[in-house]
């Protein structure tokens, strides 16, 4: 007597299709927001990046200006949305470790303002000059 030999089946059920197919769209959506954040990670990386080079540039210029007078000066960058508020007060009462009073130092402060995403951003650099700086 022979036995019949039984040959498992082959191909795939419906549902192990169906498994298949729910792990692979967890996995491709997974991947996609993370792609999605990412971008958005960059996108601000960026804009960071180039509101510090506008503070920078707008810094170094304030700088190398031969004469300092106090006053507020506003100004636009271009067509990028950003304003530029630049304010060059004189420092009274200043002295240097040995109480000698230091004359004519400035400090120096730039907001840089832009509107981005719904709301106002603002971002400030300041540093101090000595007023003859490059004068003989």
């Amino acid at each position: 007597m022979i036995l019949p030999v039984h040959h498992p089946k082959r191909g795939f059920l419906l549902f192990e299709m169906i498994l298949a197919l729910a792990v692979f769209s967890i996995a491709a959506t997974g991947f996609a927001v993370a792609l999605n954040r990412m971008a958005k990670v960059a996108a601000l990386a960026q804009s960071e990046l180039r509101i510090t080079r506008i503070l920078d540039s707008a810094l170094d210029e304030t700088l190398s200006l031969p004469a300092l007078e106090e006053g507020v000066t506003n100004s636009s960058v271009g067509d990028t949305g950003i304003e530029l508020d630049t304010t060059i007060k004189l420092l009274d009462k200043l002295e240097n470790e040995d109480g000698q009073p230091l004359q004519e130092m400035f400090s120096i402060n730039i907001t840089a303002k832009w509107f981005e995403s719904g709301t106002w951003n603002d971002r400030t650099v300041e540093t101090w000059r000595y007023g003859r700086m490059y004068q003989p």
